[in-house]
């Protein structure tokens, strides 16, 4: 299949300055393109296709098993296979783009991910749809680095904020929207139209894509493959996620995980390691000394771990100890949607108005208050205290996630802003992709911990688990207390710039 379009329909969008860009189009103060904004667009649909593929498995489970005669212990693998494929292939797309161009791996990526959804749908057996997952995986892997990258390499600094709270919104309400989308989807119809719904999005995305997205990098001699950085940083994240998929088991085998466990973590030591002194290497770690960079890595993949895991404790806790319905819960669940949706429209304004580091301290703090608050809620605790509760998270987690995915790149040289793309990339899914996992060792500690001791220690169990993670989106904002004051201010827009901003870190190193 040629995927290069015709020369006189060539549109050089992503060979052109970023000044240009300034120029191009002003409306109501900003300054991004109508195509690039289109394109923003259209990555962020595609990342919503990805990380609802991620999640809304897992409420099919029983009826997968059922219909392909397996163990439902077994139907794990179609989530693990998966998220361990888009572990290992993200590190890999940018130096897939530089081979090969943008629009060449963004529509494969497109066309791989739609026909594996099919694919998915036509499976007679566990092993072929863990087959096809692995090949939805792969496209998944391309699509939303490169698109980030596509939306982000050459857009102005004060453009930024706004391009990347289009894309990256759909990641916070996958999560949310899998599990109501998966119980409606199972109860009245099949769960093969699970991944049937991606067949028509897909062939919308690429016919929009193929009208917008250009060749971008396609001509340029690429460094040669970094293939130590490949075998030891694909086989460690692919070990570590597998090895979280054993810890979510409810019976999880311990000399296995431990093996996993200590492989990956040596191959991942052995990465860094390589990774620091190689030429031209797999993943460009000197992004990190980059301060803004590094701090926001290191707080953010704490974050997308808390933030990954309270959609599945929070339904596990009103179906098990409350002993509410799926659609109750999902129901309640969905306010969590409503608070990220209905702050969006105000979290650029915000981080305008306060920074970037305000923003992310108040971010932090308020996840950390209300996921603990939500483990001490209870069957006669009012709905209407839990799903304002739910409400507030969905607030929270909607301008954190926003704060981490901007103000890191809002400080990169333009000549890194690819490399630093696709580790900030690799790092969201590795949070993302151990959230589960993570969660399910909260919940073990805290039954642990307060079995026996408690009349109810079920529900006390949740408490415990909850605290945990609130603790953890603590430690984020003592993370955040760290970064510069004027971080991230290149990508702010406030009203009298002259006045009230202060000289932004760029590039600095510390």
């Amino acid at each position: 299949m040629i995927l290069q379009r015709p020369p006189p329909f060539e549109i050089a969008l992503f060979t052109i300055q970023p000044g240009y860009i300034r120029q191009a189009c002003v409306v109501g103060g900003e300054v991004i393109t109508a195509r690039h904004r289109r394109i923003a667009l259209l990555v962020a649909g595609c990342y919503f296709m990805e990380m609802l593929d991620g999640t809304i498995v897992t409420t099919a489970s029983p009826q997968i098993g059922r219909s392909l005669r397996a163990p439902a212990t077994e139907v794990g693998l179609v989530v693990t296979a998966y998220l361990l494929t888009l572990a290992v292939l993200i590190p890999l797309s940018g130096w897939l783009t530089r081979r090969y161009g943008n629009r060449v791996v963004f529509l494969t990526a497109i066309a791989v991910f739609t026909l594996a959804s099919v694919g998915c749908a036509a499976s007679v057996s566990l092993g072929m749809l863990v087959a096809m997952r692995v090949l939805q995986g792969a496209g998944g892997a391309m699509m939303v680095p490169v698109g980030r990258t596509m939306v982000l390499t050459p857009a102005a600094k004060e453009d930024i904020l706004r391009l990347t709270s289009y894309v990256v919104w759909p990641g916070l309400l996958a999560p949310v929207v899998a599990p109501l989308a998966g119980g409606l989807i199972t109860t009245y119809a099949s769960w093969h139209w699970m991944f049937l719904i991606n067949v028509p999005l897909g062939v919308i995305a690429f016919a929009v894509a193929w009208r917008l997205v250009t060749a971008g990098t396609a001509g340029t001699t690429p460094p040669p493959l970094d293939w130590a950085g490949v075998a030891l940083t694909c086989a460690g994240l692919g070990g570590l996620t597998y090895a979280a998929h054993l810890v979510s088991l409810p019976a999880p085998p311990v000399a296995q995980t431990a093996a996993f466990s200590v492989v990956s973590a040596a191959l991942l030591a052995g990465a860094v390691v390589h990774l620091r002194r190689a030429a031209h290497p797999l993943l460009n770690l000197r992004t990190l000394s980059v301060r803004t960079f590094r701090v926001s890595q290191l707080g953010g993949t704490m974050y997308f771990f808390v933030v990954g895991a309270m959609p599945f404790l929070l339904p596990l806790m009103f179906q098990v100890q409350f002993g509410w319905s799926p659609v109750k819960s999902g129901a309640v669940t969905a306010f969590v949607f409503a608070g990220t949706v209905g702050i969006k429209p105000a979290t650029t304004p915000l981080i305008n108005r306060f920074g970037f580091r305000p923003l992310l301290i108040v971010s932090t703090l308020g996840t950390a208050v209300i996921v603990a608050a939500l483990g001490f809620t209870s069957a006669s605790t009012p709905v209407a205290v839990i799903a304002a509760l739910a409400l507030a998270s969905g607030v929270t987690r909607s301008t954190g996630f926003t704060v981490y995915s901007t103000v890191g790149l809002a400080d990169m040289a333009p000549e890194l802003m690819r490399d630093a793309n696709t580790l900030a990339a690799t790092s969201m899914q590795l949070g993302a992709g151990l959230a589960i996992a993570g969660a399910a060792v909260a919940l073990r500690v805290g039954d642990a911990v307060t079995g026996g001791l408690s009349a109810d220690h079920g529900q006390a169990a949740f408490t415990v688990a909850f605290c945990l993670l609130a603790l953890i989106a603590a430690g984020c904002a003592g993370e955040a207390l760290r970064l510069d004051p004027a971080a991230g201010n290149a990508a702010r827009r406030p009203r009298d710039a002259g006045r009230s901003r202060p000289p932004a870190p760029s590039g600095r190193a510390g």
